[in-house]
């Protein structure tokens, strides 16, 4: 657990056992950072008199975005997308807890396979630039707005990544011979659960910031107007992920369409094959039958039926010709 005190000279790290003066300061603010939930967390949050809600909340993964408003506090749950492998897109969860005097920043649960400063990039970016002194928020709530921002960044480079493969792989798709379609079909999916997995998130955290927006037991004008502007960021990665799924979708379906364009030529092949060997197949089973006993060979008779089997299936194949099938 990370504990700063921001005010207007910068933040100063602080031990968590000062967290007890939270209250005993007129100027500045309050950030703790949790990066791993603990017992130590736990009891942080019930000092500060966080409703037991916000503590399960935050012990526990939450699938889905969610706010709540208390009187003192509000709290709010966001995702970010990692890709990880295989296709698989990890949900990054941040958990915040936004009071007057104090901003809690909940990491987690956080997947074993994804690495720590990973999970932490939203929070080390803001901490970095105001160590760095080029932003100096005023606020919880102006901190928080800051974090959601790069939660949202975040969101939006997923679906740029995204974007510079699809015309790659709309080329691809174009020259293919279908030699494999199964790896193709596999590429093109893949993208596709990147790009709905991250449409959902930001269409529910638009959703969330909106509701945001419309709590005022601790929020004033200026903190609503940062709601909106977050539900504006995510809104515009939904539009992104939009855009991006239609042009996938023309892909998948120009991919379909070459599908059933090669099973239609196959189709209609096989029946030219069917066609042409249909009276070869009708003549020799009938002097092939058992009634048709013949003691030797009789050469012309061979020579006959021979030549009709051959005019039979050329005539076939010019009538195939003229219809266009081959």
């Amino acid at each position: 657990m990370e504990v700063w005190f921001l005010d207007a000279s910068g933040a100063h790290r602080r031990e968590p056992d000062d967290v007890v003066e939270l209250f005993a300061h007129d100027e500045g603010f309050w950030w703790v950072d949790v990066p791993v939930w603990d017992e130590d967390a736990d009891a942080l949050l019930t000092g500060l008199g966080c409703h037991p809600m916000v503590v399960e909340g935050c012990r526990q993964r939450n699938y889905v975005p969610t706010v709540h408003g208390y009187d003192d506090h509000v709290f709010v749950t966001t995702q970010s997308p990692f890709l990880g492998r295989a296709g698989h897109v990890h949900l990054l969860e941040l958990d915040q807890i936004v009071g007057h005097h104090y901003l809690v920043t909940v990491h987690g649960p956080i997947n074993p396979e994804v690495p720590l400063d990973v999970a932490l990039l939203e929070t080390a970016g803001v901490l970095a630039r105001i160590e760095g002194e080029r932003f100096h928020p005023s606020s919880p709530a102006e901190l928080s707005y800051a974090i959601t921002s790069a939660v949202a960044r975040r969101q939006s480079g997923l679906i740029r990544q995204v974007a510079e493969k699809l015309p790659g792989l709309e080329q691809q798709v174009m020259t293919s011979q279908m030699r494999d379609p199964e790896a193709l079909l596999e590429t093109m999916f893949l993208i596709r659960h990147e790009l709905i997995t991250t449409r959902t998130m930001a269409a529910q955290c638009h959703d969330i910031w909106v509701r945001m927006a419309g709590i005022h037991r601790i929020a004033d004008d200026r903190d609503s107007t940062w709601a909106r502007d977050l539900a504006d960021q995510f809104d515009r990665v939904r539009s992104l992920a939009d855009g991006e799924s239609h042009f996938l979708f023309g892909v998948i379906e120009l991919y379909q369409t070459k599908v059933h364009t090669k099973m239609t030529v196959a189709m209609e092949r096989l029946a030219v094959i069917a066609a042409v060997t249909l009276p070869v197949t009708a003549i020799a089973s009938v002097y092939g039958m058992n009634m048709i006993v013949s003691q030797h060979t009789h050469y012309i008779e061979l020579v006959v039926v021979l030549v009709a089997m051959l005019a039979i299936s050329l005539l076939l194949l010019r009538w195939a010709r003229r219809q266009g099938w081959w």
